[in-house]
């Protein structure tokens, strides 16, 4: 998340790994080479290059990001302080973030200049395919067509490195050694250690328990390239340990995992913190997928009537939808924009709009968003990646100013809809994505009823092949729809501070 007062002195015992670990030659290489080399030596994506340059439907990388907040009539409120409940001064934020991030979380320019640096590393994997699902549209017998933009191609499986790259890039640049951070499913967490691997940074990643015993392969991972990995709750954090002196077996959620890398980060000079979603700097580096998607649909004449993505704290969804509403702001177009979540932590469907911190532990600031209260641990449903209590600030703005719709969807109807993904379009998803697939199949299956030939794009954001845990208790009957306790996040709700205008 944003900013923490930093205490007068360290964790006691707390102390990350020296910068020389992860500076070993690799295969002969220096880390200043690493990039060079993996470009030279790898032939996928040397067959990508060569296929890319016969395919019509190949666009160029976008050279800037586009930020949303510059075309709102109605500018998003600011974040605040933990303590002071003001609004958040440049230098609250330094302690965590590199000064060039802090930039542009509080940009208000349209576009903003991809360094060079950071495409080259994007051309491993993009631009990324756009596909019609017309096998799944064969099997569900419907007049519409889907379209998906499939984010899986890259290093880590999915859309996370289009903002881990440039994260660990300007902090490169700033001189930082550390970095830390805190992951869902692991896909964030997957990408920026892969990031951090190409820039020579020290890595330390907190996994929410419940994930992290789900899905061993996205810890080793992680670990492969470089980057330790704890479970949380930990004990190497007083967050971390006070949530374990309440609850023991506590499956952890994403809040208390921001809390412990805040913490640390927070706590220590060469630290700095990433957050892979919620911010407005992290969803401005997604709109890569939006600008990218718009080209691609144009160039195979079509243009969505509805346009749909599954959401936790956001960036998913703001990277491909915030380039769309752009048009749709400028008359251009005029789809219906879907935001999908879990019914086991529907924040922007059951949540209210209000400040809450971004984490447990109350460290970050004070973000106007919708919220189901920072005390509240969703049911450990498989898709890690959306159990966030919260909606990223930007996002809950344009879900109040109209622009967009949310629906809520269980876990075993998105599985579902999983299987009759892969057995038509031959990719297994991640169970966050299953939550697009799952809408975009319900609003096919309405043009049927109707007969309505609409166009439909979704975002299917990573690969499942990490999460067959999932799909063997899916497949073996053994998986339940699980449900938000109203009792608990009335609870939680009532924690949530009470701020004075």
């Amino acid at each position: 998340m944003a900013t923490a007062l930093r205490p007068s002195s360290p964790i006691p015992g707390r102390s990350l790994r020296p910068h020389s670990d992860i500076e070993e030659p690799l295969h002969g290489f220096t880390p200043k080479l690493k990039l060079a080399a993996y470009k030279k030596h790898s032939s996928s994506y040397k067959m990508r290059f060569r296929a890319s340059s016969k395919d019509l439907n190949m666009v160029e990388i976008p050279k800037q990001w586009y930020n949303l907040v510059a075309d709102l009539p109605l500018k998003p409120p600011p974040a605040l302080h933990p303590k002071t409940h003001k609004p958040l001064k440049f230098e609250d934020l330094s302690p965590l973030f590199p000064d060039e991030l802090i930039k542009q979380e509080v940009s208000h320019d349209r576009f903003i200049d991809i360094p060079d640096e950071v495409i080259d590393i994007y051309k491993l994997w993009r631009p990324t395919p756009l596909i019609r699902a017309k096998r799944l549209e064969k099997l569900i017998n419907t007049p519409a067509k889907i379209y998906y933009k499939y984010e899986g191609t890259s290093p880590a499986g999915s859309h996370k490195p289009n903002t881990a790259v440039p994260q660990a890039w300007y902090n490169a640049q700033q001189r930082v050694r550390n970095v830390v951070t805190e992951t869902g499913a692991g896909q964030w967490g997957s990408s920026l250690a892969f990031a951090c691997s190409l820039f020579g940074l020290n890595c330390e990643v907190w996994q929410v328990r419940a994930s992290y015993d789900q899905k061993p392969y996205r810890k080793l991972m992680m670990q492969t390239w470089g980057a330790k990995v704890n479970p949380s709750p930990s004990d190497i954090t007083h967050a971390g340990r006070k949530i374990l002196e309440t609850d023991p077996s506590s499956p952890g959620s994403l809040g208390i995992a921001i809390s412990e890398a805040v913490e640390v980060a927070a706590t220590h000079a060469d630290t700095k913190y990433c957050l892979g979603s919620v911010l407005n700097h992290v969803l401005l580096h997604q709109t890569v997928i939006g600008e990218e998607c718009l080209k691609q649909m144009e160039a195979v004449g079509e243009t969505p009537d509805v346009i749909i993505g599954c959401t936790g704290g956001g960036s998913n969804f703001g990277g491909l939808a915030f380039p769309f509403i752009r048009e749709k702001l400028n008359g251009k177009i005029n789809p219906i924009i879907r935001a999908v979540e879990p019914a086991a932590c529907p924040s922007l469907t059951q949540g209210i709009y209000t400040y809450d911190y971004g984490d447990t532990a109350g460290m970050t600031p004070l973000l106007k968003m919708h919220t189901l209260g920072h005390d509240f641990v969703p049911d450990p449903i498989h898709a890690g990646g959306l159990r966030y209590h919260g909606m990223a600030p930007l996002i809950s703005h344009v879900y109040e100013l109209g622009f967009m719709e949310a629906a809520a969807i269980p876990q075993t109807e998105c599985f579902q809809a999983a299987l009759q993904f892969a057995r038509t379009e031959g990719l297994i998803p991640a169970p966050e994505p299953t939550h697009a697939i799952a809408a975009a199949i319900r609003e096919a299956l309405h043009c049927k009823e109707t007969g309505e030939r609409k166009v439909i794009l979704m975002a299917m954001c990573g690969h499942g092949h990490f999460d067959l845990a999932a799909y063997e208790k899916y497949l073996q009957g053994g998986m339940v729809d699980l449900s938000y306790s109203i009792e608990k996040v009335q609870a939680s709700l009532a924690a949530v501070p009470q701020i004075i205008p």
